[in-house]
């Protein structure tokens, strides 16, 4: 029997009981799958009698919450969402809201933000959000400006229309749009649901900010297709995490692994509560997750850490762990899930089981392509394999080892210095709570081994104590050159560690 019980947002949405909770926040009554559906048919209705349908792209910007989920499945159904980071200043609302082509922007009501100047300023009819009193999620759309008209395509959407629009991070160039069909989206939910065995009385907690396809898809619409619910936060705050675990009561969560790390130091004096929980397991992707910080997880929480592989270009889930009593791995990111994963040399051959190569995948999760840049998918596509820019080996067994972004590797003279290889040793010294290797440039060697470095409380070391310890572990050319103690790493908007353009962030320059 197929897993893709549905090929579009509405048809996913279809299949949860119809008195079951779906949407749940801190100190609100639960919108339920019936009372979704129900939001879903009205919502596109609005949006069509607003002259916006299928394909027509609904930038949303929203804090973290009931509302934005809820919003991003129900205008899913019948049109192109375009989540955006609230936090973004007017320049990159002017960039993103005029790339993206918006046909309108959904804002909370009374929200300020420099998108409603950038909006108007570009004549993108602004809707405002108005939250519901009723269950968490509900809202109503109350356009600022008269809009009025008829689609060109009015209705539910169709598998091949374009669910979600995400830009790339664009860390090292221009970012790149990655339009999501209504196959890709709903296909990877189903792919997560299965590798977690999610099933209607399954409750999400999610932490994961929703203008990224991780808390959008894992958490989000994973959740909802399996009929099972999805507790809504304001965000990520560790000193609310414990409480919000308390009221939520969650199966699971999904994060990254500096949310992890950040939950791990507290939880030592909230034993009562996890003690007290019905957490099955706990789910970490979007960065390498430590095998340390695995461990430290599994012996606080008492659950299986799965940690997932995931990319905006595969509407998220590649490869997972799964589930005991099947073998889970620390260091690994698990076996495919979903798509065909396959390790591809220099040459475009697929390598045999051990070669080191480049990540390819291809399936039914996988975007189509960019939009409007022939040159990035001449380059991203081979034979039918969709190349992830990242550099992993196989084994026998079909795990698959990640040792980092082919633009993250570290050519110290020609020696290829794997980043994840000298964290995960670093990590084991018992005074770092967290670090990150980088490349620091050089003017003979290329590039030179740098390292950033936050330490455990109460303990202290030195660049020397550190660089003897990697020495003893590690070939000499890999040690750390640099070492910086920092008191915080710089991150991304989703909470990941930047690698790329740290160096030049921290000052660093060799001499």
């Amino acid at each position: 029997m197929s897993i893709y019980a549905a090929d579009t947002m509405a048809g996913l949405l279809a299949h949860g009981a119809e008195a079951a909770p779906a949407i749940g926040a801190p100190g609100r009554d639960w919108l339920t799958h019936g009372g979704l559906r129900a939001l879903a048919a009205r919502t596109v209705a609005d949006l069509n009698a607003m002259g916006i349908g299928r394909d027509d792209r609904v930038a949303m910007v929203l804090p973290n919450g009931p509302e934005m989920a809820s919003l991003f499945v129900t205008v899913a159904c019948g049109a192109t969402t375009a989540p955006l980071n609230p936090a973004y200043r007017a320049d990159e609302f002017d960039f993103y809201l005029s790339d993206l082509n918006a046909k309108a922007l959904v804002i909370a009501e009374g929200m300020e933000s420099p998108a409603r100047a950038v909006a108007a300023a570009r004549g993108i009819p602004v809707i405002a959000l108005v939250a519901g009193e009723g269950p968490a999620g509900s809202f109503t759309l109350k356009p600022e400006t008269p809009l009025s008209g008829t689609p060109a395509q009015g209705g539910m959407a169709e598998a091949e229309d374009v669910a979600l629009v995400l830009h790339t991070s664009g860390t090292t160039s221009r970012p790149k749009i990655v339009p999501l069909r209504q196959i890709n989206v709903t296909a990877s939910a189903y792919h997560i649901g299965q590798s977690l065995a999610l099933t209607e009385g399954d409750c999400c907690m999610n932490i994961m900010p929703l203008f990224h396809i991780h808390g959008l898809i894992a958490a989000v619409t994973a959740s909802l297709a399996a009929g099972a619910s999805v507790f809504c936060t304001p965000g990520f705050n560790a000193f609310r995490f414990f409480a919000m675990l308390e009221e939520a009561r969650p199966s699971w969560f999904t994060a990254v692994p500096t949310m992890h790390q950040a939950v791990l130091g507290l939880a030592p004096r909230h034993k009562e509560t996890i003690g007290k929980g019905r957490l099955r397991f706990i789910r970490s992707s979007s960065a390498s997750l430590p095998p340390q910080v695995m461990t430290a997880l599994e012996e606080a929480f008492g659950v299986p850490v799965i940690e997932a592989y995931g990319m905006t270009e595969a509407a998220h889930q590649m490869a997972s762990n799964p589930l005991p009593p099947a073998a889970r791995h620390a260091g690994s990111v698990g076996l495919a899930a979903g798509p065909d994963v396959a390790i591809m040399g220099e040459d475009g051959a697929i390598l045999a089981a051990g070669g080191l190569g480049e990540i390819v995948i291809r399936g039914r999760n996988v975007t189509a392509g960019y939009e409007n840049n022939p040159s990035a998918n001449a380059t991203a596509f081979i034979d039918g394999w969709f190349r992830t820019g990242d550099q992993g080996t196989i084994d026998e067994a079909g795990y698959l080892r990640l040792t980092g972004r082919l633009k993250e590797i570290i050519n110290r003279g020609g020696e290829k210095v794997s980043p994840l290889e000298v964290d995960t040793v670093l990590m084991d010294h018992p005074a770092v709570a967290q670090c990150v290797t980088f490349a620091i440039p050089h003017p003979k060697l290329g590039e030179e081994v740098g390292a950033a470095v936050v330490l455990r409380e109460g303990h202290s070391l030195d660049e020397h104590g550190l660089r003897g310890f990697a020495g003893e572990r590690l070939a000499a050319f890999k040690v750390p050159r640099r070492v910086v103690f920092l008191a915080e790493i710089p991150k991304g908007a989703t909470g990941k560690l930047q690698r790329i353009g740290l160096a030049e962030k921290l000052g660093l320059a060799e001499g």
